[in-house]
């Protein structure tokens, strides 16, 4: 599909939730929870530096035997972050997610993050694409839209 990731973001609103590399994986942890999100973005200033997700908490956290209370995001995120443009397509996005076998994606613009692209996000863009067009087609076969 070649619609722009740009017209998901609008959808989807411009909240962006971020903590700072120097809090404890535990306040993270009860940040992401408090929000109900999966990953939260690191930002040192208005710089991303990463990206915390709870595959990060199970493997690097849990995993590795370490204190919540006492570990650092800094010391356990995903750095490196991946980042798509808001020109991105969705069709380009579902690749990325597929290959790259992630679920979060930042959206960078000129250097400036500007939202964050879950897969849940394509999922219910794409089932509401399917529908908008079942329904148009239905219309169409049923004779309720002009030619």
């Amino acid at each position: 599909m070649n619609t722009s990731i740009s017209n998901l973001l609008q959808r989807k609103g411009p909240v962006v939730h971020s903590v700072a590399p120097t809090l404890s994986v535990y306040d993270a942890v009860a940040e992401m929870n408090r929000h109900r999100i999966g990953a939260i973005v690191v930002l040192d200033g208005e710089r991303l530096v990463g990206i915390f997700t709870e595959r990060d908490v199970l493997r690097r956290v849990v995993g590795a035997g370490l204190e919540p209370k006492n570990a650092l995001v800094a010391d356990v995120m995903t750095s490196g972050v991946l980042t798509i443009s808001p020109d991105t397509t969705v069709d380009a996005a579902m690749l990325i997610f597929t290959d790259k076998r992630c679920r979060h994606l930042p959206v960078v613009a000129a250097g400036r993050l500007i939202g964050v692209l879950s897969i849940g996000d394509i999922t219910r863009w794409m089932s509401d694409a399917h529908r908008a067009e079942a329904e148009h087609l239905k219309n169409y076969i049923s004779g309720g839209l002009p030619m």
